[in-house]
């Protein structure tokens, strides 16, 4: 692909001359390339750009700024130390980034919300406690929550009538906790194809009509493209269906979960929906590097500009 030739040929150049050559790119009056503007806040992860910056994360998030995202997530904020929490914080206020997600409970293989276990129930209703204090020192809005397997063998499994309400009440919960603190838990729904097998949280229809009977401000819809490409398609549409519900993006290519422009998703027209329907919030970019190194780095970097360089319809 020409693109892909291109990073090749100009990887060695870096991020400024990248984005001195990308449209978005605007040159100051002394003819100093300024960072690269997105329309959308893209949020890459700790040492997805640490063959550029290096290993320390700080750097890491500079790094990232230089480039023009202004945002980050970081899956395993919660397990950090947190003296480095605040570090990140604070350089993050100061480079104008907005925090993401981070998981609050992430629970893959187990009954955890479709069965009523008191001490189960209990430690998941601690790490959403847990987490407001997370959230509130790295100044973050959102928290994942995965709400475990769905229960599917054995002679005495429920009805997923019965399971769903099971979800529903486990969730109400979790979010009279959040609600006082304006924090938003997000539900992902995973694909049982490629990664995810068993997970109660399949697909955007079925997480809607969670969060509509939960019926909370803090509970909404993680919206992984990567994930529902695979599940279900019809992104758009289904994005349009559900945006209400919908507090929080991710992104992936399929095949692949790497990034924009090495799968089949056209992700230039699914950032240009997502834009025209006003959306200011976070999109986590959840996937690997197509290519090792500074130069697939540089790849990363150049596929969503690439993404983002759609069209904006000006209101009349």
């Amino acid at each position: 692909m020409k693109r892909r030739d291109f990073v090749t040929a100009t990887a060695a150049i870096g991020a400024a001359s990248l984005a001195a050559g990308s449209s978005n790119a605007v040159a100051s009056p002394d003819n100093t390339p300024d960072r690269q503007e997105f329309k959308l806040k893209y949020a890459p992860h700790f040492n997805m750009f640490k063959n550029s910056a290096g290993d320390d994360p700080i750097d890491q998030l500079k790094f990232a700024a230089d480039q023009g995202f202004t945002a980050w997530e970081d899956n395993g904020m919660k397990k950090r130390d947190v003296d480095l929490q605040s570090k990140i914080a604070k350089t993050m206020e100061q480079l104008g980034m907005q925090m993401g997600v981070f998981v609050a409970h992430g629970s893959i293989g187990n009954l955890t919300f479709a069965r009523k276990d008191k001490d189960v129930w209990a430690s998941v209703l601690k790490d959403l406690s847990d987490s407001i204090e997370v959230a509130k020192r790295v100044n973050a809005k959102w928290v994942t929550v995965v709400p475990g397997n769905v229960d599917e063998t054995g002679r005495d499994r429920l009805a997923m009538g019965y399971q769903t309400a099971n979800v529903i009440e486990l969730l109400r919960r979790c979010a009279e906790i959040l609600e006082p603190h304006n924090i938003v838990m997000v539900l992902e729904p995973l694909n049982w194809f490629a990664n995810h097998g068993g997970t109660f949280l399949k697909g955007s229809p079925q997480a809607y009509s969670i969060c509509k009977a939960v019926d909370s401000p803090s509970c909404k819809i993680l919206f992984d493209i990567y994930h529902q490409q695979i599940t279900e398609g019809n992104l758009i549409p289904n994005i349009g269906k559900c945006w209400d519900e919908i507090g929080y993006f991710q992104c992936g290519d399929n095949p692949g979960r790497k990034e924009p422009g090495t799968g089949e998703i056209n992700y230039q027209n699914v950032f240009k929906y997502i834009h025209s329907r006003g959306y200011d919030g976070v999109l986590g970019m959840e996937h690997g590097n197509s290519k090792k190194g500074a130069e697939g780095e540089q790849a990363v970097i150049e596929a969503y500009v690439e993404a983002d360089n759609f069209q904006v319809n000006s209101k009349t």
